[in-house]
């Protein structure tokens, strides 16, 4: 750790205190003074900034790169981590209580910040209003992400694009084009000398006569931007390694484009430039460039290790029977760089499951994209086939075709029951759905997804986001009295709406910030096998096991919707009680109930979202 001594880089401090979030909008005067008491601090990756057995006796907001904060319980455990980037701050919240930062404080990455002792911060904030206030503000906001009451995510001000290739040149100035339609200000430091100018985006070349600029010129023309708006470092993966680090150190966010073709050399590199800085897997987002041929990327296990998550997007035309999930793979990576992170849990309810195809209709034909989903049974089942990048509309005739009752069945008294469990038992939905999956891994897919499966086991909930997508379906669905549960490495698993039907929980743990949910069991029909509430003496019909066994079950999930729903921003509940829950050949009018209910709120949500982002959702009234 490198410490400038107080008022020795008093300008450079200046400069820097200017352009932090916090600090806007402060007085000259304020600015100086705490220029004049605040160290300038550069911390190497594993650098301690604060141990919890420590006395806090400063302030720390970071300036550049990245901390790690774990908040430790009194027998030594980590209760809670949280990511310090760019314009927050450690030991805010403890200046009251400077004994009780119970908290172990490391570098994750090179960072640089500005240390203020605690006597000498209350002295200005007491001297200086506006300063007082600000940091409120920021304290405020600290305290609101912690206790989750605020789920705003960070908007990286810097964000390095990496191209492995040259046909990856091209999505930079799509993210520019789409950025400036939501009135961002933007401003490029390339290497390209070819660069092709943006409409009112600044361009500044990094290399003259092959040679890389000297920091000083481009600290000082950072510096500039910083003012202005959002920074994109734009690069060519090919550069010695020192370089990219170089260019890379000041970027919040690295988005590295790679085709399928040049991925292994991508990993290879990436692997190696964090081995000089270990902390990089949570900056970097691999960005997959697909094509109509070529719509599910390679898989390749070291991806997980590496990067903090990975977007696919194409710019080519949507392959037959494929929907818009690649081609809005762009609108993606916007909201992930404004902060936004939508999520869609997906209930369970048989047939009625199927409704949800028709909700996931209508929000893409709207332009409300998702960014992540998570599926309970049924909801598993059309997640992941909606997340594998299949059209809606092919989905829907793929599941009127497949469980389609053979003639057979249709003879016989309860027969579409009978028929699902011979599909249980002849385990026929497995080469069912490998006829559109094939081998593909959850984490293979366009769009992100969870499936929540149960362990009888361990009398639990299993939430899967990666391995084989058939078996994460397969376990999903799995109706106890159907089928017997899956079992492997230690788990017998059954359907996941036994404990969880409606993840919308999940998907706030993963980080969404806004959560749609659709519900198929929010309403349960006061009818069974001919017994009416309301007409107890009606003539009823003869019971079987497996009616009982699917009646329970829906009984169940209906009871424990409140519970399921609870964490979501928005719901949206289709009345499918019209439908038999066998129903799986009736799959078009059951998406029609999902597409008229969600068109029915469509206004409420679009206003809701619009709170959340009124440029990326320019809606609300």
């Amino acid at each position: 750790m490198q410490n400038d001594s107080e008022g020795a880089f008093d300008e450079r401090i200046i400069v820097e205190l200017k352009r932090l979030p916090w600090c806007q909008r402060l007085s000259d005067s304020a600015i100086a003074d705490i220029a004049a008491v605040g160290e300038y601090v550069h911390l190497k990756e594993g650098d301690i900034v604060h141990l919890a057995d420590q006395t806090l006796t400063s302030v720390f907001f970071v300036v550049d790169g990245r901390l790690l904060a774990s908040v430790m319980d009194r027998f030594g455990n980590c209760v809670l981590e949280r990511e310090l980037t760019r314009g927050t701050a450690f030991g805010l919240l403890s200046i009251a209580q400077p004994d009780q930062a119970s908290t172990n404080v490391v570098a994750t990455e090179p960072t640089t910040g500005i240390r203020l002792g605690i006597a000498a911060l209350a002295k200005l904030a007491s001297t200086h209003t506006d300063l007082q206030m600000n940091l409120y503000r920021l304290a405020g906001n600290i305290a609101r992400q912690i206790v989750m009451v605020d789920r705003t995510k960070p908007q990286p001000k810097r964000v390095s694009i990496v191209h492995q290739s040259p046909a990856c040149r091209q999505l930079t100035p799509a993210l520019l084009k789409r950025l400036k339609q939501l009135d961002e200000t933007l401003c490029v430091l390339g290497d390209d000398p070819e660069w092709h100018p943006v409409e009112d985006v600044p361009f500044r070349l990094l290399f003259v006569d092959g040679k890389l600029i000297g920091e000083h010129e481009r600290q000082t023309q950072l510096d500039e931007w910083s003012d202005i708006g959002r920074i994109f470092i734009d690069l060519d993966a090919q550069h010695e390694q020192l370089q990219l680090v170089r260019l890379m150190s000041v970027a919040d966010r690295v988005l590295w484009c790679v085709q399928p073709s040049d991925a292994h050399a991508a990993l290879k590199i990436i692997k190696s430039l964090q081995s000089l800085v270990a902390g990089w897997r949570e900056k970097i987002c691999l960005v997959w460039l697909l094509d109509d041929d070529t719509t599910i990327p390679p898989y390749f296990p070291e991806v997980a290790d590496l990067v903090e998550r990975d977007f696919k997007i194409s710019f080519a035309k949507a392959a037959p029977n494929q929907g818009g999930l690649l081609p809005s793979g762009v609108e993606r990576i916007v909201h992930h760089l404004r902060g936004i992170q939508i999520g869609i849990a997906l209930g369970g309810g048989a047939a009625r499951g199927m409704a949800h195809l028709g909700v996931l209709k209508v929000l893409e034909d709207n332009g409300i994209y998702v960014d992540m989903m998570a599926g309970t049974s049924a909801g598993a089942m059309t997640g992941v086939l909606y997340s594998s990048g299949m059209s809606v509309d092919y989905t829907i005739e793929s599941f009127k075709k497949d469980l389609r009752l053979p003639w057979y069945f249709r003879c016989l008294p309860g027969g579409s029951y009978w028929y699902l469990l011979v599909k249980y038992r002849r385990g026929q939905f497995a080469p069912m759905l490998r006829k559109y999956l094939g081998d593909t891994r959850l984490e293979q897919l366009p769009l992100p997804i969870c499936t929540v499966t149960v362990d009888l086991v361990r009398g639990r909930p299993v939430v899967r986001e990666v391995g084989d997508a058939v078996r994460c379906i397969l376990e999903s669905i799995n109706i106890p009295g159907f089928s017997v549960p899956i079992v492997g490495d230690g788990e017998a698993l059954i359907d996941g709406g036994i404990v969880n039907n409606i993840p919308a929980d999940v998907l706030v743990d993963k980080g969404c910030n806004f959560v749609i949910a659709s519900s198929v069991t929010a309403k349960l029909e006061a009818e069974f096998a001919g017994i009416c509430a309301d007409q107890p003496g009606k003539t009823r019909t003869s019971l079987s096991v497996l009616n009982v066994l699917m009646r329970a079950s829906m009984v169940q999930n209906f009871n424990m919707n409140s519970v399921g729903v609870q964490p979501a921003d928005f719901i949206i509940e289709p009345d499918v009680t019209a439908f038999d829950l066998s129903e799986f050949e009736r799959t078009d009018e059951l998406a029609a109930v999902g597409e008229s209910s969600t068109s029915e709120v469509l206004e409420i949500l679009k206003q809701q979202l619009s709170k959340l982002d009124n440029k990326l959702f320019p809606w609300g009234s």
